[in-house]
């Protein structure tokens, strides 16, 4: 005998709810935002029934509050804002979505979406602008506090020959100036002298170290 499947278990309330948009904004100088609509899916195998509730009902009008939605399927509910006025403006209301299954009267879940009348649409892109214009500019400055910070630094590092290379070319000058090997006539003692390789050597890193100090 073959076992019947049975549908799992619905917990009061844990059933996920999918709608979209989540906030509902009404612009009280645009007239085409009056009217939303809230779209509700079921990606369940089974039919959901579904009704709409809100704190505010005197303010709002609701298309269809309550209906069905076959599985995998989905319903656009219209909700219109009937009593735009400038006392409202900022106020948030909130809408509740319930669903239940078609055979059952208990909610297996429910969604919350918050609405808000703003006085106009142009204003909020304004603000919108200037939060994203002070953004910019505080980056801005950030990375010129921060490239101002290197620069001493680089001023530092940059001022001037080390102390050894300034003692090498001493050291380079000097040993040019001792007498070359085979010189008879010189007070300086004979370990002293260099042969001419090691002048040229010296003559050589005295070269370099004269490119270094015209760089710096």
């Amino acid at each position: 005998m073959q076992q019947q499947k049975r549908q799992p278990e619905l917990v009061e309330g844990n059933l996920p709810v999918f709608v979209f948009p989540t906030e509902l904004i009404f612009y009280a100088d645009d007239q085409s935002t009056h009217k939303q609509v809230l779209t509700l899916y079921n990606p369940y195998e089974f039919a959901l029934k579904f009704k709409v509730l809100c704190t505010t009902p005197n303010k709002y009008a609701v298309v269809d509050a309550t209906g069905a939605v076959k599985p995998q399927c989905c319903v656009d509910i219209v909700i219109r804002h009937r009593d735009v006025r400038a006392s409202y403006y900022g106020v948030i209301d909130k809408f509740r979505l319930q669903v239940s299954e078609q055979s059952q009267r208990k909610a297996l879940g429910k969604k919350e979406i918050i609405a808000t009348l703003l006085p106009s649409a142009k204003e909020q892109q304004q603000q919108k602008e200037e939060e994203e214009k002070r953004i910019k500019e505080h980056l801005a400055e950030s990375v010129f506090f921060e490239q101002t910070l290197c620069q001493p630094e680089n001023r530092t590092a940059s001022s001037g020959p080390s102390l050894l290379t300034v003692f090498l070319g001493i050291v380079c000058i000097a040993a040019l100036m001792l007498p070359t090997l085979g010189e008879m006539e010189s007070l300086v003692p004979l370990y002293l002298h260099l042969s001419v390789n090691q002048k040229l050597v010296a003559a050589y890193v005295l070269g370099l170290i004269t490119m270094v100090i015209l760089r710096t």
